[in-house]
């Protein structure tokens, strides 16, 4: 009997969307399809413009929900017709789970905060990605964890410890999208806690740089930023965020990490060298991921990094260099590529929607208990 369910996934990267069909029925998930779809450079902007207050953004919001919704079937329609040639029919695809796109996240910053002030919104559609599919869509999945007075975020650490734990060490997964965030996970079996949480900027800062000095959207390889140097004064003046020192549990996004920060940071450096302004950029997410797993994961043998940051080898080696300790790696290793590891989790927090199962970690989120995650829209 085979289980099988869909992920999607548009990250803090807005590159494109990303989607996997798994197959849950053994021991361990099988991703049977994949399929991603890049966005067109006017909806990046569009998305990327949403991300802070601007004109008409009601209106605007709920047209582009309705194109990520498009570009979300596209890619369904892809991973449908890729199963087909392998014997699975649409129909035994219990579900879509379609994380949506995310333009603001403001969670209570402490637990004493006032609760109706928090709140986190994804773009989407899922009655349209429902219809245009035919197949049941779970969506919203971290408003639950957000009204229990959790952060809403991450929510893949539940998931990283089904795949990438170990009986015989504590395992560091290092998600790298736009935003960078960490899953601590014990040994299996232990009483311990899984830890998570969000460690700062990932690609975003970077990825903006390097599209505005060279026109690339990404600096491949991360070789721009190997060619520069370090800037200490700009580094220590980015790492002056009080995110950075914030206890966990704590989560963020673009709303605080966003291009009206960067250039105010900047601002003081504008005579600087590109390349080293990248190179710092690209030191900054370093710290930030170094100084979590050094503050919360020092028993960590390993580190496995997925996300578009997975290829970025310069970035890579900073990593080992900042953390000797333990052994960096990719996801790839552990059986499952660095882009398809966010897709799988929405899939699996799906299932667990439609088996009314928990999603979250409360020791991860800060939610007052577990919760069922993710609304129901049936095809």
């Amino acid at each position: 009997m085979h289980d099988y369910t869909i992920g999607l996934m548009s990250g803090t990267s807005l590159d494109g969307a990303d989607g996997v069909l798994v197959d849950f029925s053994g021991d361990t998930l099988r991703v049977v399809a994949t399929a991603s779809q890049p966005f067109t450079e006017a909806f990046r902007a569009e998305l990327l413009a949403l991300n802070t207050p601007s004109h008409n953004e009601l209106h605007r919001a709920a047209l582009a929900g309705n194109e990520l919704a498009a570009v979300y079937a596209q890619v369904v329609a892809d991973l449908v017709q890729q199963a087909s040639a392998q014997g699975i029919t649409a129909s035994q695809i219990s579900a879509i789970g379609a994380h949506g796109q995310t333009v603001r996240h403001q969670p209570r910053q402490t637990a004493a905060g006032p609760a109706n002030a928090a709140y986190t919104l994804q773009l989407n559609n899922p009655s349209l990605l429902a219809e245009l599919t035919g197949l049941d869509v779970v969506a919203d999945f971290r408003s639950r964890d957000v009204a229990a007075g959790g952060q809403g975020a991450p929510l893949v650490p539940a998931f990283h410890q089904g795949v990438f734990d170990r009986p015989d060490a504590h395992v560091a997964v290092l998600n790298l999208g736009g935003i960078s965030n960490l899953s601590l996970l014990p040994p299996s079996g232990s009483s311990l806690p899984v830890l998570g949480f969000d460690c700062g900027p990932g690609n975003a800062l970077m990825d903006a740089w390097c599209l505005q000095c060279t026109g690339q959207p990404f600096d491949a390889g991360g070789t721009w930023a190997k060619s520069g140097q370090l800037i200490p004064a700009l580094l220590a003046s980015l790492l002056d965020e009080p995110y950075f020192s914030l206890p966990i549990p704590k989560s963020t996004g673009r709303d605080l990490f966003s291009l009206a920060w960067l250039a105010e940071k900047l601002q003081p450096f504008s005579n600087e060298r590109p390349q080293d302004i990248q190179n710092t950029l690209t030191e900054l997410t370093v710290c930030a991921c170094t100084s979590g797993v050094s503050s919360y994961g020092k028993k960590s043998k390993e580190l496995i990094v997925c996300g578009g940051g997975a290829f970025n080898l310069h970035l890579l080696q900073r990593l080992q260099a900042g953390l000797p300790w333990l052994r960096v790696s990719t996801s790839d290793e552990r059986g499952l590529p660095p882009l398809q590891v966010e897709a799988a989790a929405f899939a699996w927090l799906a299932r667990q929607m439609l088996k009314r199962q928990p999603g979250n970690l409360p020791g991860v989120t800060g939610a007052v208990g577990l919760r069922v995650l993710g609304a129901l829209y049936p095809a």
